[in-house]
């Protein structure tokens, strides 16, 4: 990993803000969910855009130019469009017209499942140096009126450029260690949106059975990072930064003491993000990579869990 980059719009919309729209308060959305703020697209503001904007940053931290760039991966569930994936609106952004860009779908998952797909290309030896982004517009998927979920999520984007390189023959591994990726589609009805062009032609609202998410949730994580650990020879008392999806700070708590991984390493931006799904991620590695409290050689944790469900965990010595 060369750098990261990430962008937040403008609009602040706070918990306030919400309890002005429906029946909710700053207390009750604190206390359940650890959110006190999230930042909104302004009209005419897409996943696209925001994708550019946080990978021209990852480019301009990595100090490395776009015309390197041969495979973009952009983890969306609110594309621009149908078609084309919105990966291509980027690459074009960007000014480079070779090389592959496509966009994956894992919901808040994507970013995991995104760094998992560049990570074997780039192996296989196809490409040598790509851009991998998270970026959601969320809030035009919401039903404004549920309390239940339109409290929840908020929009942004990050990215990260990876590079391939040759491991020296002595010395500790740099990169992407190992990720592990997880489905189970027999839980689709728990968190879904309910709209698409071959169901019934609309872009449709999410849904969700919050306390089944909840439920299921801590167990998944735990046993997907624990797969992580056992590929890898790892412990959690080798991690230095636990960096989690940002959904909801119960989760994020109980999958880390469930893990052994005490406060003082994870990495939580949920109070100032919201959920942003496949952006959460990239955006709260960024984060602590602009304050420093990440640094080259550190070994991260990263997992996430989606609807789906898809769950994902990633080790990465930074």
């Amino acid at each position: 990993m060369l750098g990261c980059g990430s962008y937040l719009p403008a609009q602040i919309l706070t918990n306030a803000d919400l309890a002005r729209k429906v029946d909710t308060s700053d207390e009750w959305i604190v206390q359940r969910t650890g959110i006190r703020e999230r930042h909104v697209a302004a009209p005419g503001e897409t996943t696209s855009d925001m994708a550019t904007l946080a990978a021209r940053a990852a480019l301009a931290h990595a100090r490395v130019d776009a015309q390197s760039i041969d495979l973009i991966v952009l983890a969306t569930s609110t594309p621009d469009n149908t078609f084309p994936a919105s990966a291509v609106t980027v690459q074009a952004a960007l000014g480079i017209t070779h090389g592959a860009a496509f966009d994956v779908q894992a919901v808040c998952s994507g970013f995991v499942y995104a760094l998992a797909t560049a990570d074997s290309l780039l192996k296989s030896g196809s490409f040598s140096r790509a851009l991998v982004i998270g970026a959601e517009t969320f809030s035009r998927i919401l039903d404004w009126t549920d309390r239940g979920t339109c409290v929840l999520f908020g929009d942004g984007a990050g990215a990260v450029v990876l590079d391939r390189q040759e491991q020296a023959d002595q010395g500790e591994e740099r990169g992407i260690l190992t990720v592990r990726l997880r489905s189970d589609g027999r839980h689709k009805s728990k968190l879904y949106v309910d709209g698409g062009p071959s169901s019934t032609g609309t872009v449709g609202h999410l849904r969700m059975e919050g306390k089944e998410v909840f439920r299921y949730a801590v167990a998944m994580i735990t046993d997907v990072v624990e797969d992580a650990f056992e590929a890898t020879g790892y412990t959690a008392a080798d991690v230095d930064w636990f960096i989690p999806h940002q959904a909801n700070k119960r989760i994020i708590d109980g999958s880390a003491h469930k893990l052994g991984i005490p406060p003082g390493k994870i990495v939580v931006t949920v109070d100032r993000h919201g959920n942003t799904s496949a952006a959460s991620i990239p955006l709260a590695l960024n984060d602590a990579v602009a304050d420093r409290r990440i640094k080259r050689g550190d070994l991260l944790l990263l997992e996430a869990m989606g609807g789906g469900f898809t769950w994902g965990a990633a080790l990465v010595r930074w």
